[in-house]
């Protein structure tokens, strides 16, 4: 008897062991794929939501818009076409949160270099600061890949707007002229679609890591 099992031990341990391949591969068949959610201005917190939009419950997306990098460029939506991307506000002389998020943004950066599909976009919050020049002095500084990345100004206006109407990323500042704002923290995942399918926390490495886990389950989604 005993040695009846010594001599099919090695094929019970090979069938066990492809029995729990298949129970392995069956399971994630049946496993719904990872989505990532589309966000609306009725799901943002309201202070970040222009009023003219906080009702929107479906088909938001990121308005057109045309603004001028570090190079003097002008940056349009096409330069984003059929490109995920990550988003923020900032400004160059920022004490606080800025250069923590800048940070954040270099090592994203790095990690984005062979994925062709996916870029960066800064948002200045004071245009009326950050001159062309001065973007390119704080890009050279930074590290910034012009090929990545994009440090953009312009028409305050258009800013505020993007900001409000379209990130759904910037408070409503009162206490100052009509388009002043207060820039957030936020980093926005935006879809190839020009959706918004996340925010996360520029100063903050757990989620900057969630960002690059929902990045790239949204490089595997946008792909089928």
């Amino acid at each position: 008897m005993r040695s009846f099992f010594s001599k099919y031990k090695f094929f019970g341990l090979v069938l066990l062991g492809l029995s729990a391949v298949i129970m392995y591969l069956f399971y994630n068949a049946l496993q719904p794929p990872e989505i990532l959610t589309v966000y609306q201005p009725t799901m943002v917190n309201p202070e970040l939501v222009d009023s003219t939009v906080q009702y929107k419950r479906k088909y938001h997306t990121i308005a057109d818009f045309s603004l001028t990098n570090q190079n003097g460029e002008t940056i349009t939506q096409a330069n984003y076409a059929d490109k995920i991307y990550i988003a923020d506000f900032f400004f160059t002389t920022c004490p606080t949160i800025c250069p923590i998020m800048t940070k954040n943004m270099v090592s994203i950066q790095k990690r984005i270099k062979d994925f062709d599909d996916v870029m960066l976009l800064s948002h200045s919050v004071t245009p009326e600061i950050d001159s062309v020049a001065q973007l390119k002095k704080y890009a050279v500084e930074k590290g910034v890949d012009d090929a990545k990345w994009n440090l953009v100004t312009g028409d305050k206006k258009q800013i505020y707007e993007l900001a409000r109407k379209s990130y759904l990323a910037v408070k409503d500042d009162g206490d100052g002229g009509p388009y002043d704002m207060i820039h957030t923290e936020n980093f926005i995942l935006v879809d190839k679609k020009n959706r918004i399918r996340g925010f996360y926390d520029g100063t903050n490495e757990e989620e900057v890591e969630k960002l690059m886990g929902d990045l790239k389950i949204l490089m595997t989604s946008d792909k089928e």
